[in-house]
C-alpha cells in the first residue's frame, strides 16, 4: 500500500506547476477581467467600483451591435456551411474511391493553414483589381464585377465563406471517423430492402453519427466566438466597421482606445457567450455519462 500512496503523491505533486498555472493563468485573469469590467479603468487598471455602467455602455454601443450581428451571420455561414461540405466531403471519400489519400489531403490541408492565412489568400482572390474580377475582366467580359469585398452589406459573407472553406476539413476528418464505424450490415440490409442511399444516411447513418455532430458543432462554435485574425486579414473590420466582430472590438478598446474597462466588459460577455455553448456539451459529455455509468 506504501508504494502506491507513494505512487499517488508523486503524481499529485506532479501536477502542482499545472495546478498553479490553472489557477493563476487562467481562472485568475478570468476572475480580474471580470473585475476590472466593473470600474471605471481607462489606459490602465483601476480598482473603483461603478456597477454595470461598462456594460450599460457597451449594450449601447453601436459598433458592439453590428460585431453581434456579424458574428451571428458569421456563425450561420461558417457552422452550418462546414457541417453540410464536411458531411458531403466524407461521405465521398467513404465510397472507397481510388486517390483517397490524395483526396484526403486536400481536403484537409485548408485546415493546416491559420485564419491570418487564409484571409490574406481569399483577400487577394477577392481583391477587384487583383483577383477574379480583373481575371475574368482581362478575358473579355469587362462588365463583370464581383466587388463584395469593397461593400459593407456583403463582404461579412465573404468572411463566412472564407472561414468555412478552412475548416470543413476538420468536418470531414471527424465524419468519416464516423462512418467508417458504420455496420456494413446496414448497408447490406438496405440494398436487399431497395432503400435508396440518401434515405439510409438521412434516417439512420446521421443519427448515429449524432454525438460527432455535436462535437464538431462544439469545435466550431468556439472558433466563431473568438473570430478575430481572419477578419483582420480580410477586410480589417471594414469597410467602415461593417465586418467588425465582438474580438476585434476587445482588441481595439484595449490597445487602440485605452479603454481597459469596457475592452474587459466586451470580453466578459464573450466568456458567458462560450460557457453558454459549452455548458451543455459538457453536461452531457461528463456529468450525464457518470451518471450513467453509475
Amino acid at each position: 500500500m506504501k508504494p502506491l500512496r507513494l505512487r499517488r503523491l508523486s503524481a499529485q505533486v506532479a501536477l502542482v506547476p499545472t495546478w498553479i498555472i490553472v489557477i493563476f493563468a487562467y481562472i485568475g485573469t478570468i476572475l480580474w477581467t471580470i473585475r476590472i469590467s466593473f470600474t471605471s479603468s481607462g489606459i490602465l487598471p483601476k480598482y473603483d467600483f461603478v456597477g454595470f455602467k461598462q456594460y450599460d455602455r457597451l449594450f449601447q454601443s453601436s459598433r458592439w451591435t453590428i460585431s453581434v450581428e456579424n458574428l451571428a451571420i458569421f456563425g450561420l455561414i461558417f457552422v452550418i456551411g462546414c457541417l453540410v461540405l464536411g458531411f458531403l466531403m466524407a461521405v465521398f471519400l467513404d465510397q472507397r474511391i481510388k486517390g483517397e489519400g490524395i483526396f484526403r489531403t486536400i481536403f484537409l490541408y485548408p485546415y493546416a493553414m491559420s485564419f491570418i492565412v487564409t484571409g490574406l489568400v481569399w483577400a487577394w482572390i477577392l481583391n477587384p483589381t487583383l483577383g477574379i474580377q480583373q481575371a475574368v475582366q482581362n478575358w473579355g467580359w469587362n462588365g463583370f464585377t464581383f466587388d463584395w469585398l469593397s461593400r459593407g452589406d456583403r463582404a461579412i459573407y465573404l468572411v463566412g465563406f472564407a472561414g468555412m472553406w478552412q475548416s470543413a476539413g476538420l468536418v470531414m476528418a471527424i465524419l468519416l471517423a464516423g462512418l467508417r464505424g458504420v455496420d456494413e450490415d446496414i448497408w447490406k440490409a438496405a440494398r436487399v430492402d431497395g432503400i435508396p442511399p440518401w434515405r439510409v444516411y438521412l434516417s439512420i447513418v446521421i443519427p448515429m453519427l449524432s454525438s460527432m455532430f455535436v462535437t464538431a458543432v462544439v469545435l466550431l462554435a468556439i472558433a466563431v466566438v473568438k473570430v478575430y485574425d481572419i477578419v483582420v486579414a480580410m477586410t480589417g473590420g471594414g469597410p467602415g466597421i461593417s465586418t467588425e466582430v465582438p474580438a476585434k472590438f476587445v482588441i481595439d478598446y484595449l490597445f487602440n482606445r485605452q479603454n481597459i474597462a469596457l475592452a474587459t466588459a466586451a470580453a466578459s460577455v464573450m466568456f458567458v457567450a462560450v460557457l453558454v455553448v459549452l455548458g451543455p456539451w459538457l453536461y452531457n459529455q461528463y456529468f450525464r455519462q457518470d451518471r450513467r455509468a453509475s
